[in-house]
């Protein structure tokens, strides 16, 4: 099968994003989206900061606020602690939203083999290749320009592996 790509929630599957409006229950405790509950998971021990990120109105502005924050938990562990954190914190994420909404899984389960691609090319850079990857043309040398895809797309990554357990748990 070819690619599944998202960019914008309102896409057809833009469900796969974190900025979709879909709610998550973690500890107790509804948030917006799962944007919001990842940055709040970033900043545990700091409850204030949690607390303006979780009382943001959008999941855009929750990343804002968390990202003013970025000093507070920067440089506490290594990049390779970090970003193992970061991975175990977005699965959970996932894992959460797809629980509380259980026609999700179903979607999920939909994409079939394709792969799943966060599609970054406006921000190729940074956080964007590391969630998604970036569309980029490269010519070859006989002159023919073609398309591919560029970065770590972690995400994609994680949603096709939570799908291969739901196949394996059905």
């Amino acid at each position: 099968m070819g690619d599944i790509s998202f960019t914008d929630v309102k896409g057809d599957y833009g469900w796969l994003g974190n900025m979709s409006p879909h709610i998550v229950k973690y500890n107790d405790e509804w948030y917006r989206t799962a944007e919001a509950l990842f940055q709040c998971m970033r900043y545990e021990g700091f409850p204030l900061v949690q607390g303006e990120i979780k009382a943001a109105k959008s999941p855009m502005t929750a990343k804002m606020a968390a990202k003013k924050h970025r000093a507070l938990i920067a440089d506490k562990e290594s990049a390779t602690d970090w970003e193992a954190k970061d991975l175990a914190r977005m699965r959970e994420c996932l894992l959460l939203k797809l629980k509380a909404h259980p026609d999700l899984k179903r979607r999920l389960l939909g994409t079939k083999d394709s792969r799943i691609i966060e599609d970054c090319t406006k921000r190729p850079r940074g956080s964007g290749i590391f969630w998604g990857m970036a569309r980029i043309e490269k010519k070859l040398p006989d002159g023919t320009v073609v398309t591919d895809w560029q970065g770590r797309n972690e995400l994609g990554k994680l949603w096709m592996a939570i799908r291969e357990e739901l196949r394996q748990q059905t």
